[in-house]
């Protein structure tokens, strides 16, 4: 059974916290301009928009990366089986390139399994996790069968993840990078040091702090609902940082992310994350 993710590009679209009736249109433009890597989640709430986006873009199935992630009401074994099928049916594929479990909360090893049985039905085709750190990586990969393809956790120019990508490194994982640019924050779009790199290169800051992690390898998946920004964040990779350049960069890292996973108060608000934001649970 392989775990494989050979055919993923570097840049990728993601779609969290586009709305369902703004993500048809905004997938559809993405894949106009070149995107072949569409990101979401259960609980983004808009995979049925994905599902729409890539159907009206009319391109070939094979041609387009979809990763999708398990949501903690869906945890455990026989739940998250179901929950695969549910993600299927609002795709509208027979597969999902890449699952992955989305938080460490819940049965995630439940989940895991669910995951490992999808892999060899055929129904994904690479498994792998997000927002795993420190302890929780470590028993979750001297514990699973399958080991993961990929880690997707917050990575910017201000948070480079080395704890965690020293960790990943001896089992081959892939890092993903969510919220490459930090969020809009930090100054980053006019970040002195960003901004006279930038310059050099006639180019912006959003494209050398993507170029910095996908120099590295690093996939990113950078979200927008104006197409005149997608096509700056797709084309951020077709220049090159000196190695200079990216020793820089490197500086930049302050080590702290936007989220603190330890907090029992973000523990609190994501444990009940589905109850209060589901559409279906409103309705």
């Amino acid at each position: 059974m392989t775990n494989t993710i050979e055919n993923m590009p570097l840049v990728g679209f993601g779609v969290y916290q586009i709305a369902p009736a703004d993500c048809e249109r905004a997938v559809r433009e993405a894949l106009e301009v070149g995107y072949r890597l569409i990101d979401t989640a259960q609980a983004y709430y808009n995979e049925e928009g994905v599902g729409r986006g890539i159907k009206a873009s009319g391109l070939d199935r094979e041609e387009i990366f979809i990763t999708d992630k398990v949501w903690i009401s869906n945890a455990g074994e026989q739940a998250a089986l179901k929950s695969i099928d549910g993600s299927l049916k609002k795709l509208q594929t027979d597969y999902i390139d890449l699952m992955l479990i989305h938080q460490t909360f819940g049965d995630y090893y439940g989940t895991w399994r669910a995951m490992e049985r999808a892999l060899a039905a055929g129904k994904v085709r690479a498994i792998g996790l997000s927002n795993f750190h420190g302890a929780r990586l470590v028993d979750m990969l001297r514990h699973c069968e399958i080991k993961p393809a990929v880690l997707q956790a917050e990575t910017h120019v201000f948070y480079q993840e080395e704890p965690t990508r020293r960790l990943m490194e001896p089992y081959g994982m892939r890092l993903m990078a969510w919220s490459p640019l930090a969020q809009g924050g930090q100054g980053i779009f006019t970040h002195p040091v960003l901004s006279a790199i930038a310059k050099a290169h006639g180019r912006s800051t959003a494209q050398v702090a993507l170029r910095f992690l996908t120099q590295q390898g690093i996939v990113v998946i950078p979200k927008s609902v104006h197409k005149e920004r997608m096509v700056e964040n797709l084309h951020s990779t077709d220049f090159e940082l000196s190695a200079s350049e990216m020793q820089t960069l490197k500086g930049l890292d302050t080590g702290k992310g936007c989220v603190d996973f330890n907090s029992p108060e973000f523990a609190a608000f994501i444990i009940d994350y589905d109850v209060k934001f589901n559409p279906e649970r409103q309705a």
